[in-house]
């Protein structure tokens, strides 16, 4: 038994991982060397302690709710502690579990305790990092979106919902529900069919979508399919607000029609040019960067979709 005992000692005092026990009244049993060393503690100064998995108001909470969990099957939870060390605050994820007695009451806790701060601070740079790139996306005149192969959204910009007069929470599932009665949203529907079909990039196209408070507005969209395995997996755009432009045109074509001595279709280009200006550069290099590690930038309206694909 002696050498039984001495084994498991062994075992325990030699794992990397924090490993504690305590009573009911929180005060700690057993503690290895492990946490003594992260607490900067001799065993002695830690034995008959309190042990609170909690170092502030705004968590306790959270760790009360789970460990309520410890008092009824499975008698086990998980709780994160941000635990004062000799280098400073770490993030320790317990994974506790009651010991039973007799009568299935309990009479005390075990805990293993792991130190994730580093998978803490990398979560916390990814979300810095989302943040930033969504500052970016939002700054332009275009707004971004991504959807399936069947019309379903699965990214859109905060921007096209505000424009689209969503509240939060809500939205169609299928971005043609947006869409109105108007003929020319026939041949954009067409454009996307096909470019996912073909897994090849179509020319910007114009849509007239419906807003939650019934007004209608005109928006060009850019797209390109993004390829995986030589199949589509979804479709990458971006939408540009051009419904003043669209009036503007209308006028100029109308105004064509009825003065006499208007030049033309030649005075309608030019001011047409004027308005419009030079396109804006297409998206494709900002979906290449989400989707692909190509580094090729060629924007050409039959440069290919994006590519999730391996090296051949």
């Amino acid at each position: 038994m002696d050498t039984m005992d001495a084994d498991y000692r062994e075992l325990v005092e030699n794992q990397q991982d924090l490993i504690v026990q305590f009573n009911l009244e929180g005060r700690l049993l057993f503690v290895n060397a492990a946490y003594c060393a992260i607490a900067g503690k001799t065993r002695e100064e830690l034995n008959n302690s309190v042990f609170m998995p909690v170092t502030g108001e705004r968590y306790s909470d959270v760790v009360a709710t789970q460990m309520t969990k410890l008092f009824r099957p499975p008698y086990a939870c998980i709780v994160e502690q941000w635990l004062p060390t000799k280098t400073g605050l770490r993030c320790i994820s317990w994974s506790a579990r009651s010991v039973l007695g007799p009568d299935n009451t309990v009479v005390s806790i075990v805990a293993t305790g792991r130190d994730v701060t580093p998978l803490k601070n990398e979560q916390k740079a990814i979300r810095k990092r989302d943040a930033e790139l969504m500052v970016l996306l939002e700054s332009g005149a275009q707004m971004y979106y991504t959807h399936t192969p069947d019309h379903r959204m699965v990214f859109v910009s905060p921007r096209i919902r505000d424009m689209l007069g969503c509240r939060p929470g809500e939205g169609k599932r299928l971005w043609t529900d947006y869409l109105t009665d108007h003929p020319m949203n026939a041949s954009g529907l067409e454009r996307t069919i096909r470019a996912i079909a073909s897994g090849r990039r179509e020319p910007p196209y114009r849509l007239e979508m419906g807003t939650r408070d019934g007004r209608k507005i005109w928006v060009e969209a850019n797209e390109v399919p993004v390829v995986k395995n030589g199949k589509t997996v979804a479709v990458a755009g971006s939408l540009t607000d051009v419904t003043d432009r669209m009036l503007v045109e209308e006028g100029l074509e109308e105004a064509g029609h009825l003065i006499p001595d208007y030049t033309g279709d030649e005075q309608v280009n030019e001011y047409r040019a004027r308005i419009a200006g030079k396109q804006a550069k297409r998206p494709a290099g900002v979906f290449r960067a989400l989707f692909s590690k190509s580094s090729d930038t060629d924007d050409d309206g039959d440069a290919p979709a994006l590519s999730q694909d391996g090296p051949k």
